[in-house]
């Protein structure tokens, strides 16, 4: 066991005369600069992922893009990365707007203990990657209130902070959904929309300010959230969305109350558990543990916690043995 997190708790208070020719010769220009610009990025973010793109095969990468939303001439060849280029300049973006009881040390406090903290999670996700696949990672709790969504948010914007990194943040419970108030972005079309009408992915992906962060908000709340996700159609948008993005966190309704997060926890890759000092019951902690995929369970998190001098969040790793501590047993 390793104790990472320290700082949490004080955020509880806080927040004109060109001819033809000169005209077509400047657009072959600019088509070849562009090209070059395109084989750069995709060098780089090779260079990071030996694996291919995202650290997804590129010919898997390139199969999952959303037919809907790509555009080919018959006559002209387009690579696999111009077309998530084009895709990407369709997602319209959203100014975030944080209320001052938002806690996103992440975005309004980067020096901060709490942004540090989230940073350490980060490269110990980054580290558990090389020797395993590790792109979706679901942020769920035992019961409501112990802090996953702000985990989530947290995370999402530390992951993004690397260079070459797109990262998805989606907001999987259509019941109670969170996200969209947390960033302050309003009510937008969502995972539920997508679900019930198959639509274009623009309609429902934004992108988040100019950060590396895009959001798949819940929508509008439908009256039947559980026959939504159990449909064919979730897993075969995770597999596109598993193309076009490096890192997915999902934020998942509780284990406990609902059988939603059951689908979530099958479509990923990895499961963080949130706990809360003061809030989660030992035997809701040992029920929520029983319900989780041992093989998934990445680590866990505990929320103000009292158990350290000055800390307020602890981590426990996927290794981590039966401690007396009584904050988690694995």
């Amino acid at each position: 066991m390793s104790q990472i997190f320290d700082g949490l708790q004080r955020l509880e208070g806080e927040r004109p005369g060109a001819d033809g020719s000169s005209l077509a010769r400047v657009a072959e220009l600019l088509q070849h600069a562009e090209r070059r610009a395109v084989s750069k990025w995709e060098k780089e973010v090779l260079t990071d992922h030996p694996e291919g793109t995202n650290g997804v095969n590129n010919k898997r990468s390139s199969e999952q893009l959303p037919s809907a939303v790509t555009e080919s001439s018959p006559s002209v060849e387009v690579s696999p990365t111009e077309e998530r280029i084009n895709l990407f300049a369709k997602f319209r973006t959203l100014p975030i707007s944080l209320s001052p009881e938002t806690r996103l040390p992440c975005v309004t406090d980067g020096g901060s203990p709490a942004a540090e903290a989230f940073r350490l999670l980060g490269v110990r996700l980054r580290n558990l990657r090389r020797d395993r696949a590790l792109k979706k990672i679901l942020i769920t709790s035992t019961i409501p209130q112990e802090g996953k969504s702000m985990v989530a948010a947290n995370l999402a914007c530390t992951l993004a902070q690397k260079a070459q990194q797109r990262i998805l943040v989606l907001d999987g419970d259509l019941r109670r959904p969170s996200l969209s108030k947390m960033f302050g972005i309003g009510a937008n079309p969502g995972l539920s929309e997508w679900l019930e009408a198959d639509e274009d992915l623009t309609t429902s992906i934004y992108r988040l300010d100019d950060r590396n962060i895009w959001i798949l908000p819940a929508g509008s709340a439908p009256n039947n959230a559980l026959e939504l996700l159990q449909s064919k159609k979730l897993s075969t948008l995770m597999d596109q969305l598993e193309g076009l993005f490096d890192w997915i966190i999902i934020d998942s309704p509780p284990v406990l109350p609902l059988a939603d997060t059951s689908v979530w926890m099958r479509l990923a890759d990895g499961i963080l558990l949130i706990t809360r000092q003061g809030v989660t019951e030992e035997r809701q902690l040992q029920r929520g543990l029983d319900a989780i995929e041992s093989k998934k369970l990445i680590g866990a998190l505990m929320n103000s916690s009292n158990h350290a001098s000055s800390s307020d969040y602890y981590y426990y790793g996927p290794a981590a043995s039966v401690q007396s501590n009584p904050a988690i047993t694995r």
